[in-house]
């Protein structure tokens, strides 16, 4: 990675309602959980690096890979037939990497009010064709160094 690294703590939201973009929802179900019968973490996790993906590469407009996870918070448990909502925030644009707050809200069943259950920021790279770092566009140019 040719950026310099910087270090961003997630904020601690306390919000009633979601922030950012919508990237993903599904439905969490009895296969995603742990030995406990909840959502297992890491079913979580990847939910959320799935829709990170989705907002960096459509700001980058280009490929994007997960270089950095950092700042997690898992705040309250999922559990099978929570519908899951991940919401991405952009943090930093750097040259060729994108820092994203990235949010997880479960609607429970017969629930009216979202619940915020995990926040983190992910971090992505822009790659070329040949998996290399390569700068982002926006707006028609290049980001400067």
């Amino acid at each position: 990675m040719t950026d310099s690294q910087t270090h961003v703590q997630a904020p601690l939201s306390t919000d009633a309602e979601p922030k950012g973009d919508l990237c993903i929802r599904t439905l969490a179900m009895p296969a995603d959980t742990n030995a406990n019968g909840d959502i297992f973490g890491g079913w979580l996790l990847s939910q959320m690096d799935v829709g990170g993906g989705v907002f960096a590469s459509k700001v980058a407009k280009s490929r994007t890979v997960t270089v950095a996870i950092e700042a997690m918070n898992f705040r309250k448990p999922v559990y099978v037939g929570d519908l899951v909502s991940v919401h991405a925030t952009l943090v930093r644009l750097g040259r060729t990497s994108i820092t994203v707050h990235l949010e997880a809200w479960v609607l429970r069943r017969r629930a009216q009010q979202a619940i915020l259950v995990t926040d983190g920021n992910f971090t992505y790279v822009s790659i070329d064709d040949h998996g290399q770092p390569q700068p982002i566009q926006r707006d028609g140019a290049t980001i400067a160094t």
